[in-house]
């Protein structure tokens, strides 16, 4: 599996994805991949995840958006040195194509801030 890892003002997030082909259905045109997500406080002071933004690419062309609060129902405050870690899945049409996006964050003095999330290829078969 392929991590996909970048740091946004002291914040790193790591995405691994994986075909989960037991769960996809070719005829369908279903795809269904899970993602193993990191997210690692490298600052000095604690940060709030509040808010994700996805775009779910296939490669036709279409791209899916999925904005809401937290990260699976949670707004986790991540401390100085550790991280929040999750998994989830996507499913697209096509046999490959990739997720990118942002988390809002917070700091304890109330101001926001987005961080990346990198850039995953999904891709059937690739694990």
């Amino acid at each position: 599996m392929t991590t996909y890892t970048t740091t946004t003002e002291g914040v790193a997030v790591s995405a691994c994805p994986i075909f989960l082909e037991g769960k996809s259905n070719l005829i369908l045109k279903k795809f269904v991949f899970g993602y193993f997500i990191r997210i690692e406080n490298q600052r000095a002071e604690a940060v709030q995840l509040l808010r994700r933004h996805w775009q779910i690419h296939n490669s036709n062309g279409k791209i899916e958006e999925v904005e809401g609060e937290g990260v699976i129902g949670k707004q986790p405050v991540i401390e100085p040195g550790t991280a929040h870690q999750y998994n989830s899945f996507a499913v697209i049409e096509t046999f490959e194509g990739f997720m990118e996006g942002t988390y809002l964050m917070r700091k304890p003095n109330g101001e926001e801030f987005s961080i990346v999330i990198p850039k995953f290829i999904l891709r059937a078969a690739a694990n």
